[in-house]
């Protein structure tokens, strides 16, 4: 069984209910998945799972958060070489160009994207919660 974790930083409940989202997809998949946030997940902890998905919503200047979620993901950057992985994330304005910059900066590093980023703006969906089960499922 692969084992799939979702880490994710949400600040009004909208990248967390991706993040439920992509993990039941991984689990209907039949996938172990496992639910991190940022303070609980760190660049040790990548190579213990065979796909990660990453889940951060756009915050200012359309960039991901700072603080918490951006520190952790620069960790895990440099051990993330052909490894499986998803983006998803929420904003409330611009047009998804923290998602495009996310991307390109996931490939220049080698990292194994399993789909195109998955995006909503602010609450999320039925077709956006569909495209974030998929985005699971695709995990494995």
């Amino acid at each position: 069984m692969r084992k799939i974790a979702v880490v994710y930083w949400s600040g009004t409940g909208n990248t967390e209910a991706m993040a439920h989202a992509v993990a039941e997809g991984a689990k209907d998949a039949g996938a172990e998945v496992t639910m991190f946030t940022p303070g609980e997940f760190s660049g040790a902890m990548v190579e213990t799972f065979d796909a990660i998905a990453f889940g951060c919503p756009s915050m200012g200047a359309e960039q991901l958060e700072e603080s918490e979620f951006e520190p952790m993901f620069l960790d895990c950057k440099g051990k993330l070489k052909n490894k499986p992985i998803a983006l998803f994330g929420s904003y409330g304005w611009g047009d998804g160009e923290w998602m495009r910059t996310w991307e390109e900066t996931c490939r220049e590093i080698g990292a194994d994207l399993v789909a195109s980023g998955v995006i909503c703006q602010e609450t999320p969906e039925d077709t956006a919660l569909a495209e974030c089960r998929d985005l699971g499922a695709a995990l494995l």
